[in-house]
């Protein structure tokens, strides 16, 4: 099952770093709503909305680790729907 490609990660990386907190959450929380409305009937388009749901949440990651690097020692990004869960990494 193909996802996104390279040129696709290389945009959504730099959208994110122009984005801010609450642009990034919602863009997330998008792209995790979209992966669940394609799962199980397109696995094509659910592996796009996974991969960009996950670089966004890197870059969500990223920023919430120089703000606060003690309380974020592992790196595991979920990404959410409605409060549940529906990918983690």
């Amino acid at each position: 099952m193909s996802g996104a490609t390279a040129e696709e990660f290389k945009k959504w990386r730099e959208h994110a770093a122009m984005v801010g907190m609450d642009s990034l959450r919602y863009i997330i929380k998008d792209c995790a709503e979209a992966r669940e409305s394609f799962k199980g009937w397109n696995p094509e388009r659910e592996n796009h909305y996974a991969d960009q749901c996950f670089t966004y949440s890197d870059e969500l990651y990223r920023r919430n680790k120089l703000v606060c690097p003690k309380k974020l020692q592992t790196k595991v990004v979920h990404c959410y729907v409605d409060g549940s869960i529906v990918g983690a990494r």
